[in-house]
């Protein structure tokens, strides 16, 4: 695919449609019968209308349903920074895409992280929008009611300009945030100098920082697994009903998802709720919050079934909340990635404060 242009060179996660093109979101099993899509999906109207030049389809974790982003069917897409180590996904191939030079822009979706994660692990910038606020029309869903599409680039720039496309007309708030909460979450192994990294450029900054309380981060963590495996298993149920085609990883997470109850189900809306007040009443006290995207630093490539990768990204899809990803130096040979959440339709003050933490750690 190589659709010319004048604009930014943009990659697409293969999720989403692109006029004649067939959609496999990364899976044998859909690739084998997907026909040609009728027309482009919704999000791309402003990039296509701008003159932005679409350099392929890229690849992804299989039905977007992972985060190390491998993918045993299509190719595993290699990291640049160091090609023993995972890319990160599900968007890996976007990310790669910009990280080698290939794309200046890639479009990405982020459920539970897949935005985030990639930008991370290659060491790039990645925005998460806020639920609802992109049209999600023409993109093979994962989880609906999760769901989001967000640009990942080299720095803030980028993403600004990947949100222009996506939205014409956006442009960065004027000012950044005055007060960051830092959020601590207490799960999983955190590397020291992640949680480091993070601190020291909030100090560098000069921005007010707030320590937030405890949080029931793992309890918000298991709820958003469970919504998204649930809705997952209904959105790939035809695919489940054929015995080849799905990774065994991935059809283990599907059958998983096909086994919570209807009582689970709404139980989770209700923690959802309870969620989404504790993270207003967070950001009534503060303008944006600060923690890392990732815990650790991209493990190698064998290791891609051992990690929690979406442990803190998650839980901020839970809250529907919009998240950005930054590059930040660490004593680590890789940088390490800081994760600011914003308000709802907070991207045009997250990119403004990024812009900030960018300069400072540079």
């Amino acid at each position: 695919l190589d659709r010319p242009g004048s604009g930014p060179r943009i990659a697409v996660k293969d999720v989403i449609d692109i006029a004649g093109v067939p959609t496999t979101a990364g899976c044998k099993a859909l690739a084998d019968t997907a026909a040609p899509a009728a027309r482009d999906a919704a999000c791309m109207a402003g990039a296509l209308a701008s003159g932005a030049a679409i350099v392929g389809k890229a690849n992804l974790h299989e039905l977007a349903f992972g985060a190390s982003g491998v993918n045993q069917w299509f190719g595993t897409p290699v990291n640049p920074l160091d090609p023993a180590l995972l890319p990160g996904g599900s968007s890996s191939g976007s990310a790669v895409a910009v990280a080698e030079g290939s794309a200046d822009i890639g479009y990405g979706t982020d459920t539970g992280g897949s935005v985030r994660i990639p930008a991370a692990f290659c060491g790039l910038a990645g925005l998460k929008t806020t639920f609802g606020r992109i049209s999600l029309d023409g993109i093979w869903p994962l989880a609906p009611s999760l769901d989001t599409i967000g640009p990942i680039a080299a720095d803030v720039a980028g993403l600004t300009a990947g949100m222009a496309l996506l939205e014409p007309g956006f442009a960065v708030a004027v000012s950044p945030a005055a007060r960051i909460g830092r959020l601590r979450p207490a799960i999983g192994k955190l590397d020291p100098r992640v949680d480091a990294a993070v601190d020291a450029v909030l100090r560098e900054s000069g921005l007010e920082i707030v320590e937030l309380g405890a949080v029931d981060w793992a309890g918000a963590l298991m709820q958003t697994y469970l919504l998204t495996g649930s809705e997952a298993a209904a959105v790939n149920a035809n695919l489940m009903a054929g015995k080849d085609g799905i990774s065994g990883q991935v059809r283990t997470f599907l059958e998983s998802g096909a086994a919570v109850t209807a009582g689970q189900q709404a139980a989770a809306r209700a923690y959802q709720l309870d969620w989404k007040a504790l993270f207003a009443q967070f950001l009534g006290r503060v303008d944006v919050i600060a923690l890392p995207t990732v815990p650790f630093f991209p493990p190698p490539l064998a290791e891609a079934e051992q990690h929690d990768f979406p442990q803190f990204t998650a839980p901020v899809n839970l809250a529907g909340l919009p998240a950005l990803a930054l590059p930040v130096p660490s004593a680590h040979r890789l940088p390490a990635s800081i994760q600011l959440i914003g308000p709802a339709s907070g991207e045009e003050l997250l990119l403004a404060t990024g812009a900030l933490i960018e300069s400072a750690a540079s």
